[in-house]
């Protein structure tokens, strides 16, 4: 299993970096344009949502308390700090998955919500839980970029493998 989440780690970083270039490429403004299909208002805030729910879901995984209050906090306005803020975050997932221990992943893990729910989730689950969330959102970011009249690059994992030769 450890395998299969520092694979699943190492797509996700592949597809942050290719939704990242789609959205560099997009006209002024577009990112920060509120949409019709954007759960979080724009693609600025999606991807401020993927990167604040990454950050406390391996909050969670290392035992720190919560630093957010809501989830659709706002981490950045800009898209520079935006993308190197969620390239820091991919290199923690990638060194967190790397450092797995097998025997770890059936084990439960406590944490409290960003609402302060006491909650127990095994840790297996939780990682399938952040990758699929990124996934989920992404996908949402996906077809923001086609909204703002950009063509999105493919993100299918399929891709990733194939890109690995």
């Amino acid at each position: 299993m450890k395998e299969h989440f520092l694979s699943l780690a190492n797509y996700n970083a592949w597809a942050n970096e290719r939704l990242y270039e789609a959205v560099e490429h997009l006209p002024e403004g577009a990112w920060s344009a509120p949409r019709e299909a954007a759960f979080f208002t724009s693609i600025r805030g999606t991807l401020n949502h993927i990167l604040l729910a990454d950050r406390a879901w391996m909050d969670r995984l290392e035992g720190h308390p919560p630093r957010f209050s809501s989830l659709d906090e706002m981490l950045h306005d800009d898209f520079e700090s935006l993308r190197a803020d969620r390239k820091l975050e991919d290199r923690r997932i990638l060194s967190y998955c790397d450092e797995l221990k097998q025997s770890s992943l059936l084990n439960d893990i406590e944490y409290r919500t960003v609402g302060g729910q006491q909650m127990v989730t095994r840790h297996d689950r939780i990682l399938t839980h952040l990758f699929n969330h990124q996934t989920h959102h992404r996908g949402q970011a996906h077809a923001l970029i086609l909204e703002a009249g950009a063509e999105p690059p493919p993100l299918d994992y399929i891709y990733y493998l194939r890109s690995l030769g």
